[in-house]
């Protein structure tokens, strides 16, 4: 074989290399339909967005070797404009609140090719908290009733809306109890700010947002109807179909952006605020230990069956089309991503804890045993410091502020609720003094009358609270 004859193989064999044209991949666009400003979605959204942890579960292998994924996230600040997303087929996964799910998944099944399914849960209060009432700061009104007659507006269509028609289903209020009309969050703000509109009811944040900024004040909470309250995860059902790895993918990385959150709330805050504009102390009041909503995928009995009995109320109003709820209902995706992990789906579906508040008092010197008695004080630029008891917790913030530290905020909890609050935003059933002192939190007003009437207390604020504490 001549020195010749090699180079000529070589050459031809280069030649064909050259010109082999490569193999173009298949490019898959993911429509994710997120909403950003709405705390307990963000680890469906911009958490795994930002943290890029969808993209290591994502199948590379197999059927999929020849597929780029390519993600179009897209924001909104409410579930109906993601249902239109995914009627259109430009939005395949999305998450939004029970109502607009449910709405969602009826339009689905009411439109043959555009079916959707319930795939996961994000977060969940189990008894309604996170959509509420508020008003001025400035209004004399305390509790839903003072608003009859009055103006009130919520947006249509939106989990805060189903609180309001669950509310008034149960107390036989008619549709002229009081003037409700439809205005998103951002018009709802500004106009319960310039004293527009007499109430505006919300979603989450916006029920502890406004009255954290300053200019509004809670009335009503979504607890007091009982009824349980959650975001979840929808998928197109002809996308799960063709792709039920990458759905399967979705809710790994949601369950390491659950973990992120819970293995370090206060860095988890600070940066969901950075990324979101919601400001840290409220997404902690939400995502933080014994948080208002709890961050678990599982779709349980109680929130399956909280559809139907919302599904029951929209169907009374004639506001709905037929849904089957449990045929909307999907979990294999979940119970495929629990067996990945090497865990129990079914023991986690059957539990309702949430991750809690943990730690040693250090100004009572006790051990935290009962988190739904303790408080939280976030000292600005430092730690938050848990304490045992809303008597320690106020104790606590006379000494840091006396060693001249800055409180960024207090939480304690409300005692018929059960759920987080801003202790400057709380009232409270006070009796006793000095060591006596026994002092118990509420979000209402109302409440906590009640509380001190029984008790022969009395009834104060934060700041009445505060100056019993002995310097």
């Amino acid at each position: 074989m001549t020195l010749r004859f090699l180079i000529r193989i070589a050459a031809l064999s280069a030649a064909v290399l050259f010109t082999s044209p490569l193999q173009a991949k298949e490019v898959v666009t993911i429509g994710i339909g997120t909403q950003n400003t709405t705390t307990n979605t963000v680890t469906g959204g911009i958490v795994i967005k930002e943290l890029g942890l969808l993209d290591k579960y994502l199948p590379k292998t197999g059927k999929y070797a020849n597929i780029d994924f390519k993600l179009d996230w897209q924001n909104f600040t409410s579930g109906p404009p993601v249902t239109n997303g995914m009627m259109a087929n430009k939005i395949q996964i999305g998450m939004m609140g029970d109502y607009p799910l449910l709405v969602n998944g009826a339009n689905g099944q009411q439109s043959r090719g555009n079916e959707t399914q319930l795939v996961a849960v994000i977060a969940y209060n189990a008894f309604g908290a996170g959509n509420g009432v508020v008003v001025n700061k400035d209004s004399p009104y305390y509790q839903l009733a003072d608003l009859k007659g009055k103006n009130v507006s919520v947006p249509f269509g939106s989990a805060a809306h189903g609180m309001l028609l669950q509310a008034m289903q149960a107390r036989g209020w008619s549709d002229d109890f009081w003037n409700l009309v439809s205005q998103t969050p951002e018009i709802g703000t500004s106009n319960l700010r310039e004293k527009k509109i007499d109430g505006h009811a919300d979603f989450v944040p916006f029920g502890e947002l406004l009255p954290y900024r300053g200019f509004a004040r809670k009335i009503f909470d979504g607890a007091e109807t009982g009824v349980p309250t959650f975001h979840g995860i929808v998928v197109r059902k002809d996308f799960a179909d063709k792709y039920p790895e990458v759905v399967v993918a979705y809710i790994r990385a949601m369950m390491d952006a659950d973990d992120w959150v819970r293995k370090n709330p206060r860095l988890a805050a600070e940066q969901i605020a950075a990324w979101t504009k919601i400001e840290k102390e409220v997404v902690y009041i939400f995502l933080g230990p014994d948080g208002i909503h709890t961050l678990d995928p599982t779709i349980k009995p109680l929130l399956v069956n909280s559809v139907k009995t919302s599904y029951g109320v929209l169907q009374k109003l004639g506001k709905v089309k037929e849904f089957n709820v449990d045929a909307w209902v999907n979990d294999s995706y979940l119970r495929a991503a629990f067996k990945q992990r090497g865990l129990d789906y079914d023991a986690q579906k059957r539990t309702l804890a949430n991750y809690d508040i943990q730690g040693k008092d250090p100004i009572c010197g006790k051990t935290i045993t009962r988190p739904k008695d303790a408080g939280e004080i976030w000292i600005e630029g430092g730690d938050i410091v848990p304490l045992s008891s809303p008597v320690c917790t106020f104790m606590g913030i006379r000494k840091y502020q006396d060693a001249g530290k800055k409180i960024a905020v207090v939480y304690l909890y409300d005692h018929g609720l059960g759920i987080k609050v801003f202790a400057d935003r709380a009232f409270y059933a006070v009796n006793g003094s000095g060591t006596k002192l026994d002092v118990v939190p509420f979000l209402l007003k109302k409440d906590a009358e009640t509380s001190a009437a029984k008790s022969g207390g009395t009834v104060a604020t934060y700041e009445q609270v505060l100056a019993k504490m002995e310097k």
